[in-house]
C-alpha cells in the first residue's frame, strides 16, 4: 500500500477530504520523526512502539572481494508490534 492509497482509504472511512487527510497524515508521521530524532519513544498501545537504537561498530566482510572492513557504528529506526497487532496477523 503507498502513502496515496491510506490517504484514499482514511478519507473514504472518515468522510474527510483527501486534502485534509493528507494533511494529518503529514503531520503524524513528522510528529512521529521528530520525537525519534530526540531519541524518545513513540508508542501507540495495541499497534506498536517506534524508538531509535544504536548499532555498535564492528567488523565485517566485502561480499565482492571478502576483504575486512569496519562497519561505523549508527543510529537505526526500529519498531516493535504490539500485542493487538501480532493477533491480528497470527
Amino acid at each position: 500500500m503507498t502513502k496515496q492509497e491510506l490517504i484514499d482509504i482514511v478519507s473514504e472511512k472518515g468522510g474527510m477530504t483527501k486534502k485534509d487527510t493528507g494533511a494529518v497524515l503529514d503531520i503524524i508521521l513528522d510528529t512521529i520523526t521528530e520525537t525519534m530524532k530526540r531519541g524518545e519513544k513513540v508508542a501507540l498501545v495495541g499497534f506498536g512502539t517506534f524508538e531509535v537504537k544504536r548499532r555498535k561498530a564492528r567488523e565485517g566482510r566485502n561480499p565482492a572481494t571478502g576483504e575486512l572492513i569496519q562497519i561505523e557504528a549508527r543510529t537505526v529506526p526500529s519498531f516493535k508490534p504490539g500485542r493487538a497487532l501480532k493477533d491480528a496477523l497470527a
